[in-house]
């Protein structure tokens, strides 16, 4: 694949960043030879260290984010930047920039929405193994929820469509944002593919800003906040099913002295099985009938999606002229026309 070979594409690299100083440049330059047309951002999300400075240093367009959190910052990111494709990666170095032709192809050729770039060897993650069994951990209820789609759903490094960046609500402020990204596609079961690459390591002295037990909390209350908005019905049927089990639970004994004696000896044991009984059967309706609600928004989001043009650089690959294009020609031939026809 030659350096040129997305001339005529319209690329941005987004780099979300907070106190990356040591590595920022050399993941700039990276970026930059590995694609040189493409146009670089870095977000500096209030970092105290000299990110700004290096980032600038190399050529890269260096935008202050000062919500903070990287949901915050790709949120930004996604509202301010104009593209046919996205490339996101962190700027801590551990992710390879010469993948990103590859990712880039594999989006188009597969003619996909979003590409993800799984890791390797996530498991050398700074030598932190927590990180590898939350990986794990997270994958797997990720794929008994959501589907299996994807094998390593907290990758930030991924390549985007217009239409999937401009289509992503992103409500998550911190590290659960590639998370969330994974559920969007899911939900909208929107084409995606996977291009697998080697991990690196942090420059020495570069420390990681993902806290294992912190955000793990944080990513698994937002997989049962987006498992109550896109699947309610199945999330209402798991606290039904525990309502009824705690309501049996209680119940047994008491219909077992009953049965015995003829007489209720524990009856707040059996009102408070009856409340949890009836409790289970209004969480199973209520999730009936937020599973409607639910499916309607998918389809309210499912259109506003097809609303907006895809923009792969159809132009690049087929010769075709891109649909905007197409529609500001259109509008410019028939003015004369109506001019034409209108009363002299």
């Amino acid at each position: 694949m030659t350096s040129n070979a997305f001339s005529d594409l319209n690329i941005a690299v987004l780099l979300p960043c907070y106190n990356e100083g040591k590595s920022i440049a050399a993941v700039v330059l990276g970026f930059r030879k590995a694609l040189p047309g493409a146009r670089i951002f870095v977000y500096d999300n209030n970092s105290v260290d000299d990110t700004a400075q290096q980032a600038a240093f190399a050529g890269a367009t260096v935008v202050p984010s000062r919500r903070q959190g990287k949901g915050n910052v790709v949120r930004q990111m996604f509202a301010d930047i104009d593209a046919d494709i996205y490339l996101m990666a962190d700027g801590d170095g551990t992710y390879d920039p010469t993948a990103a032709p590859r990712m880039i192809q594999t989006l188009l050729d597969d003619r996909a929405d979003m590409v993800v770039g799984t890791r390797r060897n996530v498991r050398q993650d700074a030598g932190r193994n927590g990180h590898a069994f939350g990986n794990r951990l997270f994958n797997s209820v990720y794929k008994a929820l959501f589907g299996n789609e994807f094998t390593d759903i907290f990758s930030g490094y991924r390549a985007f469509t217009r239409r999937f960046a401009k289509s992503f609500p992103a409500s998550s402020p911190g590290f659960e944002i590639e998370t969330e990204m994974s559920v969007h596609a899911s939900t909208l079961r929107l084409p995606v593919s996977e291009v697998e690459f080697d991990y690196g390591r942090r420059v020495e002295g570069s420390q990681s800003k993902l806290s294992t037990f912190r955000d793990g909390f944080r990513i698994l209350r937002m997989m049962g906040m987006l498992m109550k908005e896109t699947r309610p019905f199945l999330f209402f049927a798991y606290v039904a099913t525990f309502l009824l089990a705690t309501s049996i639970i209680l119940m047994a004994p008491v219909i077992r002295d009953y049965l015995a004696t003829g007489l209720v000896e524990r009856l707040p044991t059996w009102v408070l099985a009856m409340v949890l009984m009836l409790a289970s059967m209004m969480t199973l309706i209520a999730g009936t009938i937020l599973d409607s609600v639910a499916r309607g928004r998918a389809e309210q989001k499912r259109i506003f999606y097809l609303s907006i043009a895809p923009s792969r650089g159809e132009q690049y690959q087929t010769g075709a002229t891109p649909f905007a294009d197409r529609r500001q020609s259109d509008t410019l031939t028939a003015r004369p026309a109506e001019r034409g026809t209108g009363p002299r």
